[in-house]
């Protein structure tokens, strides 16, 4: 893999930290960029007077389940996974956009199940579903996409960005960083539901720690 600069032209931004996110976004209009978002995410860049476009426009279908079905489609996901070079024709074919950038960091789930007042219902929620979908989709896809996970890569990545795009080595990081951030966030979960299986003998089964 060469480590020429790979530019950006669309990106996908859905965070629930939304640290930096507008100076990030700022910085990717500039460059003349493409911006789709979800939910609140979309509305704080609308607040900081960016034009986005919701991911339901691109789908054609709305936010279905209470925001539980969003973001998997074919056109975001075929957005993310699609090869330069490999998969045009059928990218055309099907009016699939390719997406040069994700910006992700996944639902609050540790922060929510910290609370003294977290109700059952309200970890299960914060279970994220779309977003580590779409982050491993784009880091499988390093050849073409950048993913960024951690809102302490975004300086370096404006740098890149203003530079002409990211590097190979770069987009490896952020891939490297992205399954991290999947691994840790499943284990999490894995954990917290292990100490609340109610059989003993199938509780020992499962780790309390990871």
């Amino acid at each position: 893999m060469s480590d020429h600069r790979q530019p950006v032209r669309r990106a996908l931004l859905s965070v629930s930290d939304k640290t930096g996110l507008v100076p990030l976004a700022q910085a990717l209009v500039a460059k003349g960029v493409a911006l789709l978002s979800t939910g609140g995410t979309a509305k704080a860049l609308r607040e900081a007077g960016l034009a986005v476009t919701d991911v339901s426009a691109v789908t054609g279908f709305p936010e279905i389940m209470d925001g539980r079905v969003k973001t998997l489609h074919p056109k975001i996901h075929g957005g993310l996974l699609g090869r330069a070079g490999t998969d045009d024709a059928v990218m055309r074919e099907h009016g699939i956009e390719p997406i040069d950038l994700l910006v992700v960091n996944l639902y609050p789930f540790e922060a929510t199940v910290a609370k003294s007042d977290c109700r059952y219902d309200d970890a299960v929620e914060n279970i994220d579903i779309g977003g580590p979908a779409m982050l491993r989709a784009a880091a499988k896809n390093h050849a073409r996409v950048a993913v960024l996970t951690d809102p302490s890569d975004y300086e370096s990545f404006i740098e890149a960005l203003n530079a002409g795009g990211t590097t190979a080595t770069q987009r490896r990081g952020y891939a490297a960083k992205g399954y991290a951030h999947t691994a840790r966030y499943d284990g999490k979960v894995s954990m917290w539901l292990s100490e609340r299986v109610d059989d003993e003998a199938k509780a020992a089964e499962w780790p309390s720690t990871l």
